[in-house]
């Protein structure tokens, strides 16, 4: 899939005059994980279309492989820009074939977290693990609930952290209680395997504390209906799935565009003049990353939307804004970095799980904005950007961050601020994670670059 492309160790890339042309996403990582995962588990063959080609999907798959589920890929044909591409996943029923596995995850929250909800709640004898980073990301309050019900999960390093051992438990999942606060995907996680625990009497999952990154939660509930599950809520504090409910197959599933990578374009439409369109994504969207479009126009940006696309346009200099980004964590570093774009300080508020993602993402964000000349006050979940009079060419570090990467080439812009410069983006494979043609549709809507 993304394996073989080769990237350079840098990236330079030219101050930017006009930003303008239209962009075909790729799937979104947070649907395609989940899909291949339900379509794992449930009764039937499904048919994906448009599965992200990524390294996290990659993961995904190569795991599914590894615990005997059967997939294909259907050879891609015609022009690459408009072929779609097309997966086969069998489903095993709930069960997986293999009983045993080495699973290497990579940096791929969408992919361990879930999965090692399902190996718990199914049992055999497992181990998990991925790349420093990831033994470095909090998995103790997914194992916590689980084990809290009878499963039998082991840190093999350090405490509340992949790596992980899975053997066999005894299950008797009747009310779960989880932390909300830390990662939405724990959540999401038991809401997954809910209903193989709802065998014979509901399943309720309790939240404690306040519960992050709803959205994403949103995505979950949608996607376990489209197979076959219906999860009945109380707000966002409880969640209960009936006895009796099993994953069926929905036959073909259409994977939508990623609404987090459309942010990088919309942004650079409304900083450097557009139009600039994406395609793959629009009003209909179950992401919740959609609602960027929000903080742009809260900027002084004018969007447009349709079924499945949406535009962005300068419309001056932008606005500086205070807003709070907990329900966009991922889509909220674009506008840090709009921020230097903007007319005065603007801070991003309720952003702690930034700490907790691929990198510390506000130790990152703070360090390299300050690089280009930017003031920035860094808080525990707060990020203060006041913008300089002129960007500084800058050579930025990625801390293997695939949206530090996309981020900070968004400086490069000169927009109606005037104030873009030579960026040189350091480690760019790092956008393989989501995105691996990123640099190449960044180059197709960058006009009248500076040589």
């Amino acid at each position: 899939m993304t394996q073989t492309k080769h990237y350079p160790h840098h990236i330079d890339l030219k101050p930017v005059m006009h930003a303008e042309g239209s962009v075909r996403l790729p799937g979104s990582k947070s649907i395609s994980n989940r899909v291949l995962l339900l379509a794992a588990l449930a009764k039937g063959t499904t048919k994906i279309i448009d599965l992200l080609a990524s390294d996290d999907t990659f993961v995904m798959l190569t795991a599914l492989t590894s615990l005997g589920v059967k997939w294909t890929q259907d050879e891609l044909t015609g022009d690459p820009a408009t072929a779609h591409q097309v997966h086969h996943v069998e489903g095993c029923g709930g069960v997986f074939p293999h009983h045993e596995a080495d699973l290497f995850m990579g940096n791929a929250g969408t992919a361990i977290r879930p999965l090692t909800a399902a190996l718990a709640v199914i049992g055999g004898d497992y181990t998990l693990h991925g790349v420093s980073r990831m033994h470095e990301r909090p998995i103790g309050d997914l194992v916590d609930a689980l084990n809290a019900v009878g499963t039998q999960i082991e840190y093999t390093g350090e405490q509340g952290f992949p790596p992980l051992r899975i053997r066999r438990g005894h299950i008797h999942a009747q009310r779960i209680a989880v932390r909300g606060n830390v990662s939405s995907q724990f959540l999401t996680a038991l809401l997954m395997v809910a209903p193989l625990m709802a065998r014979d009497h509901a399943v309720t999952i309790d939240v404690t504390g306040e519960l992050i990154s709803k959205p994403y939660i949103e995505i979950t509930l949608n996607l376990m209906r489209r197979f076959g599950v219906t999860v009945e809520h109380d707000g966002w504090q409880s969640f209960t799935v009936q006895p009796g409910q099993q994953y069926q197959s929905p036959g073909t599933i259409h994977v939508e565009g990623d609404a987090s990578s459309a942010s990088y374009f919309l942004a650079a439409g409304a900083i450097g003049g557009g139009p600039v369109r994406v395609e793959g994504v629009g009003r209909d969207s179950i992401q919740g990353d959609v609602r960027f479009v929000e903080a742009l126009q809260q900027m002084g940006a004018t969007i447009t939307m349709g079924e499945n696309w949406i535009e962005a346009r300068s419309n001056g200099v932008l606005k500086a804004v205070d807003m709070d980004f907990n329900h966009i964590p991922d889509a909220a570093m674009t506008i840090a970095v709009a921020a230097l774009y903007a007319d005065g300080t603007s801070t991003l508020r309720n952003i702690a799980s930034w700490r907790v993602k691929e990198t510390d993402r506000l130790a990152a964000m703070a360090t390299e904005l300050r690089k280009l000349g930017a003031e920035v006050e860094e808080g525990a979940d707060y990020l203060r950007v006041t913008p300089p009079a002129q960007i500084l060419a800058a050579t930025i570090d990625t801390y293997d961050d695939h949206r530090m990467a996309m981020c900070f080439s968004l400086a490069s812009l000169d927009g109606a601020a005037r104030r873009g410069n030579e960026m040189r983006i350091n480690d760019p494979k790092c956008v393989a994670k989501t995105f691996p043609e990123y640099f190449a549709a960044f180059a197709g809507i960058a006009k009248d670059t500076l040589i």
